[in-house]
């Protein structure tokens, strides 16, 4: 384990420092983490209870709220998406936070509930029903449907149709469960009932999930002499109430409380916590004195569970322990055995009285108060008494020393789970290397070629997406990183414009207009852009007058890139110039042709909706030109398996094309102010909350220089290819993770427009979520 960053907050007065209690963390499945803190208010020194939501790669962009709580907040947790959170405290009450317009940094409280006055000791969202199993033995197989299966699992509750029912499960402190049911129309049910007849003190609980859709519940009264209880809930909807329904199941004691050398020892349970939420079967427990702890893990299994040999050592399925000398201890799951320690600042390595004395004497430690891993066990996020938070990268290697391939391997098999699953892999890219980005481009795409013809098509602008964040940490690949972001404004402009097309009678045809569209063009290779034009249905390309001139943003950027890539033909040599890519991947060039054919017979409805050109002769037809030279470079890569070099011919009309026609320039890539390029070599990064750190020490900004616009010149809308000026006056937002920007609000008001903006509502190209940006962004 080592610091990849920390980011803690300015100084405060240390009247304003938070009482020493207690502190809860969330991460969730899009790298999003959510922690507390409670500050004390200096006039009317009471506290206020702080929620703070940071994205990983912009750590210093944290969005902190009032929580509104009364007493200390003592949940956190994420829903199954990463884009709803709950959070309850000792007072009873629960609220729900969502996103403000879809943005990360941005949050609102929408709805709750409460049992007043009853303390809430664990909290969770009902199972939805979705879960998938890792075939870590199966990594090397070539389907991802053997790598990863999906487990049969019964959601908690399900509506009309068998579509899982949101909601939550809390369990306070006197022994009560509060079920609370979100209802389509956004009405909250909301029930409560005692865990059992015998209602009793519950200091530590947890809750679980069984394939069957029952909730099993693990309590306990803090005392290592008193059983751990577990409960089973089931939970209905009867007359539009919800009902709750508890059974006792068999309990144990922790077995150090049954060993005579051990009895009194560790008189208090400390921590209590299922393996995870869709294992009911193992549970972890804690117990504690003054100086020592133990952990147990408690399993219900049949039988055990095989795993490969190469993955025992290096599978990332570790527990966290956090000790008060500021020590971090990774230990497996099932055998509790040490597998990693980090040691923090203030803790001491050797330990000897004289040691012990000297810290005592110096005040208390600083040590974590709340820990959380990734979803992937690859990072761990620590928040100290302080509320500083830190940023672990944990080895998927666990301290062996690995070759090459090894390691490369199970990253690999981890991209390819949350490639599937749809989860952020910000956490994967902490362990890769510049000199691993190109093995894994290149197995990753080896991969994906491998899958069903219906799942690359699913898969396809997300392994776009994982290629640019991948080549974005080495200097040899950076050039490809605009390839690839240019390449999912290629897929979908050309979805969204295909989509516009409609048949020209009622009756639904065996193919759509834009099926039509690529059979045609793919048959047809003729250069001559009137003859592919002349074997479409040119009556199924009629759109209104407004439509077409509304998209011509979109059209010019087709145009431009379409031209640039000609002009660059001759460099061709070049792998670090932007769109080398594009000049031998044939179904790209394929979908530019196709566009070039619609963008023609839309030009005849509606002339001012074509591309403008700049050309040195008033008589020349540009797009006739281009669409010629297009389709000749398409035929030399149309075929993967046989692929041609172009002729000279074609090498030197496109050497013409700079004295025919004024080349644009293309906006590559947005500024990227993100972390995860800057801790490439391993050295400890300090932040700090509210302050955007500099460019400086970034690895590979002098590629980076080339291909982004510098600060002070005109920013772009890079989904609405909009100008907006050196100091843009909209509100903007920004993607947090490959950094396209764009206006908050819609200029437009075309359905068709709308239609291609609402695809870009929750997420940007790259599937990354949104986030505000200032007005005085540079």
């Amino acid at each position: 384990m080592d610091l990849a960053y920390v980011c803690e907050w300015e100084k405060r007065p240390k009247s304003d420092h938070c009482p020493p209690i207690p502190l809860v963390c969330a991460w969730s499945c899009r790298n999003l983490i959510a922690f507390t803190t409670d500050l004390r208010n200096e006039e009317e020194r009471d506290l206020t209870h702080m929620v703070h939501i940071i994205d990983t790669e912009h750590p210093w962009d944290v969005y902190s709220v009032n929580s509104g709580h009364v007493e200390a907040i003592t949940c956190l947790e994420w829903d199954q998406s990463g884009s709803r959170l709950l959070s309850a405290d000792a007072d009873g009450h629960i609220k729900c936070w969502s996103m403000t317009d879809h943005l990360a940094n941005s949050w609102e409280n929408t709805m709750g509930s409460m049992v007043e006055g009853d303390p809430v000791v664990a909290l969770s969202w009902l199972h939805n029903g979705v879960k998938l199993a890792l075939h870590v033995e199966k990594s090397g197989a070539s389907n991802f449907g053997e790598k990863f299966s999906r487990v049969k699992f019964s959601p908690s509750l399900t509506l009309f149709g068998g579509k899982p029912m949101e909601g939550w499960i809390a369990v306070t402190i006197s022994g009560l469960v509060t079920v609370s049911l979100l209802k389509p129309n956004g009405q909250v049910l909301t029930s409560t009932e005692s865990l059992c007849r015998l209602r009793c003190r519950v200091a530590l609980a947890d809750v679980a999930f069984t394939g069957g859709g029952n909730i099993v519940v693990a309590t306990s009264d803090g005392s290592s002499a008193s059983p751990v209880q577990f409960y089973k809930v089931c939970v209905s909807v009867v007359n539009e109430k919800c009902k709750i329904d508890t059974e006792i199941l068999p309990s144990l004691f922790m077995r150090c409380t049954t060993d005579p050398a051990r009895k009194d020892k560790y008189p208090a349970i400390t921590h209590l916590k299922f393996l995870a939420r869709d294992m009911s079967e193992q549970v972890l427990l804690c117990a504690s004195n003054q100086n020592n702890s133990i952990v147990e893990c408690w399993s219900l299994r049949k039988e055990g569970l095989p795993v490969n040999n190469i993955f025992q050592q290096i599978s990332p399925v570790g527990l966290a322990l956090a000790f008060h000398d500021g020590s971090v201890h990774i230990v497996h799951r099932l055998s509790l055995q040490m597998m990693a320690v980090f040691h923090g600042s203030s803790s001491q390595r050797p330990v000897d009285e004289q040691t012990i004395k000297r810290q005592r004497t110096t005040g208390p430690l600083v040590h974590f108060k709340a820990m959380q891993l990734s979803w992937t066990s690859l990072a761990l996020a620590g928040i100290d008494s302080h509320g500083k938070l830190s940023m672990l990268r944990i080895s998927p290697s666990m301290g062996h020393v690995l070759d090459m391939n090894t390691s490369l391997r199970h990253l690999l098999f981890l991209l390819e789970y949350c490639m599937v699953t749809g989860y952020d892999w910000w956490d994967i890219l902490l362990h890769v290397q510049p000199n691993m980005v190109q093995n894994l481009v290149e197995k990753l795409h080896e991969e994906y070629t491998r899958q069903s013809a219906a799942l690359q098509q699913v898969l396809a602008t997300r392994i776009v997406a994982m290629k640019a964040s991948l080549c974005k940490l080495s200097s040899s690949t950076i050039a490809r990183v605009c390839d690839y972001h240019a390449k999912l404004f290629l897929i979908a402009i050309s979805c969204t414009l295909k989509s516009l097309l409609r048949p020209h009678f009622l009756n639904t045809p065996d193919k759509s207009p834009g099926d039509r569209l690529t059979e045609v063009c793919s048959k047809i290779t003729d250069i001559d852009i009137d003859k592919v034009m002349i074997n479409l249905k040119t009556e199924e390309f009629v759109l209104e007058m407004n439509t077409l001139q509304s998209l011509q943003q979109l059209i010019q950027w087709v145009g431009d890139f379409v031209l640039y890539l000609l002009a660059s033909l001759p460099n061709q040599g070049s792998p670090v110039r932007p769109g080398h890519s594009f000049l031998r991947d044939g179904a790209s060039l394929g979908m530019f042709r196709e566009l070039m054919v619609v963008i023609r017979i839309w030009g005849l409805l509606k002339p001012s909706c074509l591309p403008v050109y700049t050309a040195t002769s008033d008589t020349q037809d540009s797009m006739s030109l281009l669409f010629r030279l297009l389709t000749k470079l398409w035929l030399c890569c149309r075929e993967e398996s046989h692929i041609t070099e172009p002729d000279d011919t074609l090498i030197d009309e496109c050497c013409l094309l700079p004295s025919q026609l004024l080349i644009p320039n293309i906006d590559w890539l947005p500024i990227n102010d993100g972390i995860i390029s800057k801790l490439q070599n391993k050295q400890l990064v300090r932040l700090q909350f509210g302050k955007a750190p500099g460019l400086i020490g970034h690895t590979v900004s002098s590629q980076f220089d080339a291909f982004v616009r510098a600060p002070g010149q005109p920013k772009i809308d890079h989904l609405r290819r909009l100008h907006l000026g050196a100091y843009p006056t909209e509100e903007c937002k920004s993607c947090t993770r490959c950094g396209c920007v764009t206006m908050l609000k819609s200029p437009n008001k075309v359905t068709a427009v709308k239609q291609w903006e609402q695809r870009w509502v929750k997420n940007c190209l790259c599937g990354g979520l949104w986030r505000r940006m200032p007005l005085s962004y540079s």
